[in-house]
């Protein structure tokens, strides 16, 4: 698919976009941190770059169901290049405020919550539909390959030409994202697009909620699979590092290893999915099933484990059972949602999935604190196991053959 002209250009967009995504998340904090000094600071970001996904998401899927997603996902690329470059640019000429950086901040994530239901809703329209979970397990991998060269590339480029400067690079990367969307031939239906456009925000809004909690079971219990799923996978990348100090008594080289070997895991995952040929839903389910299993209980034997070299290979577990969720529910939600409601489906599951990330960082955060790293690993695993249940349980009648759209076919 990759060798494919449209699939192709949208992969190599997206590699070059995640890798900017991976030098931002370090390079931005960093720059955060030599302007104010302050951690507090640190977590004003991070909730700038949380509220719009929670509250304009459903919003911003009606929008997009009236819109061609392949032109929504280059302008959002223009304007993400326009905003990164802003920050370094007007400090350089000091005229930036802690106030104007928070506000530019905050319109980029504003933006970049767009980006990513544009992109499940796009990607239908470029592959059949026998091609879903390998195509989804691509664009996923592109997410993998940001996390582990950006953070590192960053960090080597702000050593040698500073923080402000690397986000001169991270503008430029997202330009070039565009660059790649703009030739993508797409065959997306006007007709829906406009007909939706009559309708009120409020009754679009009632349409994509009552779809996805009432009128489609299977949908309702994705919602549960996924917000389960997201409620333990979120909240173990903020007890690794207490669960390395604490437990395996090791420093920030050592944990550096551990991030390493959490993203081999779920590159190899995702391009073991990249390659799979059978995947009707039953075949889709077992890899769910059998994926959030391994990861709930290598979750569940880091607790008792106390050596880093054996405590990275089950890290790498958890890695790649962690990666095989988002292409499976991806893909049998393109399969079963209409191509006029896939912008709201998309960004209500955006939404649920945010804020069940919330609740498990929370929660298993506290107990990490309040009681140890290993309860908190524990109840992680128990909660991915937990969705391993739920899955097994999918709706006996999703198991047949799903009533879906047409698919366009990859050249």
């Amino acid at each position: 698919m990759i060798r494919t002209r449209d699939f192709g250009l949208l992969w190599w967009g997206q590699v070059t976009s995640q890798v900017g995504e991976g030098l931002n998340k370090v390079a931005l904090l960093w720059f955060v941190y030599e302007l104010t000094g302050s951690a507090l600071m640190l977590a004003v970001v991070g909730l700038l770059q949380t509220i719009p996904p929670l509250v304009f998401g459903p919003v911003i899927g009606v929008y997009l169901d009236r819109l061609p997603k392949k032109i929504v996902m280059v302008w959002v690329d223009l304007i993400r290049t326009v905003l990164t470059l802003l920050i370094p640019a007007l400090y350089g000429l000091d005229l930036l405020s802690l106030e104007g950086l928070f506000v530019l901040i905050f319109l980029t994530s504003m933006v970049s919550t767009v980006f990513g239901p544009a992109l499940s809703s796009a990607v239908p329209l470029l592959v059949r539909r026998r091609e879903l979970v390998s195509a989804n397990a691509l664009i996923q991998s592109t997410n993998n390959i940001g996390t582990l060269l950006g953070p590192a590339v960053s960090g080597i480029l702000i050593a040698l030409i500073g923080a402000q400067h690397v986000l001169y690079v991270n503008a430029v990367t997202f330009f070039i994202s565009a660059l790649c969307l703009i030739p993508i031939r797409s065959d997306e239906k006007v007709g829906a697009r406009e007909a939706a456009s009559t309708s009120s925000i409020l009754n679009d809004l009632a349409i994509g909620f009552r779809f996805v909690f009432r009128d489609h079971s299977t949908v309702f219990v994705l919602v549960i699979i996924s917000a389960l799923y997201n409620l333990g996978a979120s909240a173990f990348v903020f007890v690794l590092p207490v669960y390395a100090k604490e437990s395996l008594h090791v420093g920030p080289v050592q944990l550096g290893w551990l991030w390493s070997a959490l993203g081999v895991g779920m590159l190899g995952a995702s391009s073991w999915l990249a390659m799979r040929r059978n995947n009707d839903v039953r075949s889709r389910m077992q890899i769910l099933v059998g994926g959030t299993t391994v990861g709930g209980m290598a979750v569940c034997s880091l607790s008792l484990l106390e050596s880093p070299l054996i405590a990275g290979g089950f890290v790498i577990m958890v890695g790649a059972g962690a990666a095989v969720l988002n292409p499976v529910v991806w893909a049998l939600l393109q399969e079963i949602t209409p191509e006029h409601l896939m912008g709201r489906v998309f960004t209500t599951f955006s939404t649920g999935s945010m804020a069940a990330a919330m609740v498990g960082m929370s929660s298993f955060g506290w107990i990490a604190d309040a009681i140890g790293p290993a309860a908190s690993l524990i109840g992680l695993g128990l909660v991915l196991l937990l969705t391993a249940c739920v899955a097994a349980r999918f709706p006996r009648q999703s198991l047949g053959t799903p009533t879906v759209r047409t698919h366009a076919a990859a050249a």
